[in-house]
């Protein structure tokens, strides 16, 4: 497509007030954009143009594709978005897929035709899907058939979904039908290199999503500043890891950094301790991105399992404990390269190169950011005092359409709700976050929406949900339940509230410890008083 098709505005239209963006920062040579880029030049048809094709990029257990393999079927996938299923430039498309290469095909498709990406993880429920359909205003989703009945029970609840095209499908319509005769070459649509082309939802600490909008630049600058400055991969590498796409942690670790530098990536499904345990032997990857409680699950079950290709292990999405740097150190030679992002910034902004890690510290600014620790007014507060994170630099939070814009930026820096204190080194040490979200083996649960969810079943009066330390999974959610009168709060009472939360929202998010009480701790204004549920 030509610069002259008409682009769809809602992006730009709802972009907060350019008073309310945090200041960017493009200080660093290597973070020197055009005015005019299209990310996916960058991460895939320059390697095409320049000989690179025949590199292996896409490995999963059933399929391996080279560069040119991926960039012909994005081609392909291109001119259905555009010639057959009518998108625009602007348009917004939802995705839905566990991690394989048809998802990542999908993907680049859409940014390269122009589309703006709002990725959904395999595992939410339709009534979690209706919210970023309906916020976003997504006419069109790209979905994998084996993850048809949810989108398709979201429906009735987000009348904006015109219409649904399902991948990984033999069917007629399906999409790989659709690409059967289109070409393979497609001329990257003329975007600007500020122009929105993902949208990423998070579960947010009052259950209500808010989406977080990027640029093409911003795909960019995180692999030259964290990839280029911190991991500093090389083409050949080969990553692997157990975050979904729909996270910005899992797209970064998983497609941006390895496409950024011509190296490959193997995809998994299902990519839990025991999967990764025997997915590093047989692909031989050298790079691994999951959480500290997936490294800790592995170290139990590591014996006899053969991990020697590995040379860095990216640890993020919780704090990392020192027992299981040691422990990891200790078992396989590498230090774990722990590390801080968000989805409002895209991905990790406080980080260290291996040789420079201070046990137990999260790490410095990574080049090309810089982060202080404030008080309540904004003020730096001394070093080796407890604060608020505030962090600025080549990305920055921009909501959609969301008021709470002005609380997460303050002054022009982001204020991102951890806690930390700054040594008189520079390090950063991380001590808490901030608000009630509760992070369970990387995953971010809101608490008001598990209660929201328990809300619904006709036992329960109130109920309030905390997260609780566990030593496997960093944090569990723990549920305090006042039930109706008529109803026991036993063993089979806590496994029937459970199995309803699962069915209801995503399976991760349900209560995994219930606790029955007769009220629950309130203020005399009549609010919850969740520290009195802590202790």
């Amino acid at each position: 497509m030509s610069a002259s098709v008409t682009r769809d505005s809602f992006a730009e239209q709802n972009l907060p007030p350019r008073a309310e963006w945090p200041d960017l920062i493009f200080t660093r040579p290597e973070l020197q954009y055009p005015a005019r880029l299209n990310c996916v030049s960058a991460f895939l048809d320059r390697w095409v143009a320049e000989g690179h094709g025949a590199a292996p990029c896409l490995i999963s257990p059933t399929l391996r594709w080279s560069y040119a393999e991926l960039h012909a079927q994005v081609n392909r996938i291109c001119h259905v978005l555009v010639g057959r299923l009518g998108m625009r430039p602007g348009h917004r498309v939802l995705l839905r897929s566990a991690n394989n290469p048809m998802m990542v095909a999908c993907y680049l498709a859409v940014l390269k035709a122009g589309g703006i990406v709002v990725a959904t993880m395999p595992m939410l429920r339709a009534g979690e899907l209706s919210y970023p359909i309906e916020k976003a205003r997504i006419a069109l989703a790209l979905c994998d058939a084996r993850l048809a009945e949810d989108l398709e029970a979201a429906r009735p609840l987000a009348p904006t979904l015109q219409r649904i095209v399902y991948f990984n499908s033999s069917a007629a319509d399906g999409l790989e039908a659709l690409c059967a005769e289109a070409p393979a070459e497609f001329a990257a649509h003329d975007t600007a290199a500020d122009e929105v082309c993902l949208i990423g939802f998070t579960s947010g600490t009052t259950g209500q999503p808010k989406g977080t909008m990027h640029f093409h630049r911003d795909l960019l600058a995180v692999c030259d500043a964290y990839g280029g400055n911190i991991l500093r991969p090389r083409p050949d590498d080969c990553f692997i890891g157990s975050p979904p796409l729909a996270f910005t942690f899992g797209l970064g670790g998983l497609v941006l950094f390895p496409l950024h530098v011509g190296a490959a990536t193997v995809l998994l499904e299902r990519a839990g301790p025991d999967d990764l345990l025997a997915a590093i032997p047989r692909f031989r990857p050298s790079i691994c991105f999951t959480a500290p409680t997936a490294y800790r699950a592995m170290l139990a079950k590591m014996a006899g399992s053969d991990l020697s290709s590995l040379r860095a292990c990216v640890s993020a999405g919780e704090h990392l404990p020192r027992a299981t740097f040691d422990a990891w150190l200790a078992a396989t030679g590498i230090k774990l390269m722990d590390g801080i992002g968000s989805t409002e910034l895209l991905h990790i902004f406080i980080a260290t190169v291996p040789d420079e890690i201070r046990t137990g510290a999260t790490g410095k600014p990574v080049p090309g950011y810089e982060a202080r620790v404030v008080d309540e007014t904004g003020r730096d507060v001394p070093d080796g005092t407890i604060g608020r994170l505030a962090v600025r630099g080549p990305t920055g939070c921009r909501y959609l359409a969301d008021p709470r814009q002005a609380n997460y930026v303050q002054d022009g820096w982001n204020i991102t709700g951890d806690t930390f204190l700054r040594d008189a080194d520079g390090y950063f040490w991380y001590q808490a976050r901030s608000d009630d979200m509760i992070i369970s083996s990387g995953y971010n649960i809101a608490g008001p929406e598990v209660e929201a969810a328990l809300l619904l079943h006709e036992a329960v009066q109130e109920c309030a949900v905390i997260g609780v330390a566990d030593d496997d999974r960093g944090a569990v959610v723990k549920a305090f339940v006042v039930l109706r009168p008529g109803h026991e709060g036993d063993a089979a009472m806590t496994e029937a509230l459970q199995n309803f939360v699962k069915a209801a929202i995503a399976p991760y998010k349900y209560p995994r410890a219930i606790a029955y009480c007769s009220e629950l701790p309130k203020t005399n204004t009549g609010k919850l008083q969740r520290f009195r549920l802590r202790q």
